[in-house]
């Protein structure tokens, strides 16, 4: 391929969320430090939303390192999408609690209440992340919210962390989880990259897999790279790695104008306004500010 051709050790736009290619892009720090604090102080439930791309995920790995590297016990759902008594079985799994999944869910939550004491006794913080949480099925949100019950006189015994598409802000806005929307003390909304953060995240990920040239991609092809993928981190590896196919193709050693838009044409989610608003688009693009952050829900 041309890993070679361009001076790499591996390949930079794997779409694996690998956390050695994070990127301290403002909005993703920002999320990650709301993270970090709230969960020191043993604040209860959190939330982190963002489109689908936008880098939940390798947030949520990158949380998973630090968290394990301070000593705090993990329990990781990439899947949520579980009955309550399916999400208490994969949550007494990730502790270490074994038991048949046909004694029910009162037996159940007593064994992992029993754990997560044991835990807090020796000083252990015990944390519940779950990933593409906008799947979770109402009965299970309540089951999550009834988890969260297990507490000491002075803190919760479980925290748990919610990363989901903007669809699981719908669903926690249905009155019949108003319970569990209320226990959200802080949340984040991650928003895609704006021009700098893009070209940024590029560069990093060309660095981090070994390349040490000149500039790859001349100005105008990251330009139509970066409004291309609007910003998206998953576009925007989709149609680096088809733009150097192109390049690598060519024998080019410099990404054309050329490359990217044949990469924009090969990939259906990406998208690039023609004529008069080409130039609107770009406007508003560039225009884009990191957001704030939002404390509650």
């Amino acid at each position: 391929m041309y890993i070679n051709h361009f001076g790499l050790r591996e390949s930079p736009f794997s779409l694996t969320p690998d956390t050695d290619y994070y990127y301290s892009y403002a909005d993703h720090q920002e999320a990650l430090n709301v993270l970090l604090v709230a969960l020191r102080m043993g604040e209860g439930f959190l939330k982190i939303t963002g489109e689908v791309g936008t880098g939940k995920t390798l947030i949520c790995r990158k949380l998973l390192n630090i968290l394990a590297d301070e000593g705090m016990v993990t329990a990781y759902i990439p899947n949520p999408y579980l009955t309550p008594s399916a999400l208490r079985y994969c949550l007494a799994e990730e502790l270490g609690v074994e038991y048949p999944m046909n004694i029910g869910g009162h037996r159940a939550l007593q064994l992992i209440n029993k754990q997560l004491i044991d835990l807090k006794a020796s000083g252990r913080q015990v944390i519940l992340l779950l990933d593409e949480a906008q799947a979770l099925p109402e009965e299970t949100l309540e089951a999550i919210r009834l988890l969260t019950n297990l507490e000491t006189e002075k803190s919760k015994l479980l925290q748990v962390v919610l990363f989901g598409q903007p669809e699981l802000d719908e669903h926690l806005n249905r009155s019949s989880v108003r319970q569990l929307k209320q226990r959200i003390t802080f949340s984040h909304a991650i928003h895609p990259l704006d021009r700098e953060g893009c070209q940024g995240y590029l560069y990093h990920r060309l660095h981090v897999a070994g390349y040490s040239g000149e500039s790859l991609f001349d100005d105008k092809a990251l330009d139509w790279l970066c409004r291309g993928s609007r910003g998206i981190p998953r576009l925007i590896n989709i149609l680096a790695h088809k733009s150097m196919m192109a390049a690598y193709g060519e024998g080019k050693s410099t990404i054309e104008t050329s490359h990217v838009k044949r990469a924009i044409d090969d990939t259906e989610d990406a998208f690039f306004p023609p004529g008069r608003m080409a130039r609107f688009w770009h406007a508003l693009f560039s225009s884009r500010s990191a957001p704030a952050l939002r404390g509650g829900s």
